[in-house]
């Protein structure tokens, strides 16, 4: 399960650890200057996670770790003492007492980015100071999202730090997306669990302004992709959320893609690139593995469609049902299930998009992804590992017990073809 948290990130400015749905913090009580200003042994961790609220609970102390090595830092570099202990004091919180002051953390922020909330709002003087306690304290991977109650000037940076690492105590909605789910699926659910319309979803999801994240370059706008469907198809990863009552429909997108943007790796972008092969054009292999597998034939899938794929190819047509004019609405058929009534009938799709998808007339790779894989379904279109059965396949069936049956040649795969209709000839007249 992923947690819509906001935390440092590793990519883009969103978080790619911990951003997937905390909810959003209440506002606070208002941090009250120590009593004593030079008591730097306040309990800096914060509430427990789960704990509530208890005012009698005796502080617990320790010994400022972060506040001596900054210190020290200074010192080394040589800045003047009278400096260090104003530096000392701003650490300390030993200013003036202030108005308090309502901060607006929001989702997916990063240190840099609290920082400089911190210092709009006037809680602290030195954005670069309270960066560096954070992170030398340990503590910046616990900070939240939301808002919070400060006092100007006058709170120290492990009673700041403790606030802002308190965790949410909102109405949240948990939304499981299964592997292989389609956009317009993933935003039926989301308009199920009563978060927001799926018109709103998609288009936020086709349209918004997600270049924070590093996939995102990859994906070409509609204007450079005339025969796709749909632009956000293929990026919506599939996984467990936990997303905030009313929170944006972006902050709802952005989930899904920080997800999806942690999913990829240098090392499989690198791996593009040695392949001479796009984001978009994985992606969509992935998705055809993902709905002819989606279990530990993947790799086989696979191998079976990247031969098809192939310069010297002689079938170089993916000729999937799962995306296809022959097949019927009945049957797992992204051009029949999806695409049809999203235009309003198989007669009202353009032209260009139904040449574009159907696999039995259009050579190589469809337009785009037909579904949202799972990072095997990834993995496997990018490197797979073959059994010797499939490794030079060219074509493979199913039987209703789940067995997959690999040829060459058209000859053995009408073969397996007989073989597999035996098999489910067994199976109907078991039922």
């Amino acid at each position: 399960m992923k947690i819509n948290r906001g935390d440092s990130q590793d990519k883009g400015s969103q978080s790619r650890q911990a951003y997937h749905a905390a909810p959003a913090p209440e506002p606070k009580r208002p941090v009250q200057p120590d009593p004593d200003p030079q008591d730097l042994y306040e309990d800096a961790e914060g509430p427990d996670e789960y704990a509530e609220d208890d005012d009698d609970e005796p502080v617990r102390r320790r010994f400022p770790i972060g506040l001596v090595v900054l210190v020290v830092i200074l010192a080394i570099v040589g800045i003047g003492g009278w400096k260090v202990f104003q530096f000392y004091g701003e650490v300390a919180g030993n200013g003036e007492l202030g108005p308090e002051q309502t901060v607006t953390i929001e989702q997916g922020s990063t240190v840099a980015d609290i920082t400089n909330v911190l210092k709009e709002d006037g809680v602290i003087q030195y954005d670069w100071l309270f960066k560096l306690y954070a992170k030398y304290s340990g503590r910046a991977s616990g900070l939240q999202y939301g808002d919070f109650t400060l006092q100007k000037s006058a709170c120290s940076y492990d009673a700041i730090i403790a606030v802002l690492s308190t965790y949410a105590k909102a109405e949240t909605v948990r939304v499981t997306i299964p592997e292989g789910t389609t956009a317009i699926a993933i935003a039926q659910k989301m308009e199920a669990a009563g978060l927001c319309s799926a018109e709103d979803f998609l288009k936020e999801a086709n349209e918004g302004d997600f270049s924070e994240y590093t996939f995102w370059q990859y994906v070409p706008d509609d204007a450079d992709a005339p025969d796709r469907f749909m632009k956000c198809e293929g990026y919506l990863f599939p996984e467990t959320y936990e997303f905030l009552k009313d929170d944006p429909v972006h902050n709802y997108v952005a989930t899904f893609y920080a997800q999806f943007d942690a999913q990829i790796t240098d090392e499989m972008y690198a791996e593009l690139k040695k392949q001479d092969m796009t984001l978009p054009q994985l992606i969509t292999l992935a998705s055809f593995v993902q709905e002819e597998a989606g279990n530990s034939q993947d790799s086989n899938v696979a191998q079976v469609f990247r031969n098809r794929l192939a310069a010297d190819s002689p079938y170089p047509r993916l000729q999937s049902n799962t995306s296809s004019y022959i097949q019927s609405d009945s049957d797992n058929n992204y051009l029949w299930n999806w695409v049809a009534p999203y235009y309003g009938g198989w007669d009202n799709i353009p032209e260009n998009i139904v040449a574009a998808y159907d696999t039995y007339s259009c050579k190589g790779l469809p337009a785009g992804p037909i579904s949202n894989p799972g990072i095997a379904a990834i993995k496997a279109a990018l490197a797979p590992q073959p059994n010797e059965e499939a490794k030079d396949a060219y074509f493979f069936v199913t039987d209703l017990k789940g067995s997959y049956y690999y040829a060459r040649t058209l000859s053995e795969h009408s073969a397996n073809c007989q073989k597999a209709a035996q098999v489910n000839k067994t199976v109907n007249t078991e039922k």
